[in-house]
């Protein structure tokens, strides 16, 4: 199961394909490759990368 890599949370809907939003913390997610990509949604509409944020470890999905 998909686990938000900001906050932990399970609470992840999906918005399209490999793209999930984190209902808990508000980001939005995209996998690529086995790798969690995170975005901060703008007022605008445009996403921000939050990848920084985050140890590639923590970024890793795997099924």
């Amino acid at each position: 199961m998909l686990k938000c890599p900001n906050c932990q949370s399970k609470d992840i809907g999906k918005i399209g394909i490999n793209q999930y939003y984190c209902w808990n913390c508000f980001i939005e997610l995209t996998i690529s490759k086995g790798i969690i990509n995170t975005h901060q949604v703008e007022e605008d509409g445009s996403l921000s990368s939050l990848d920084d944020l985050f140890e590639e470890e923590e970024r890793r999905y795997t099924l």
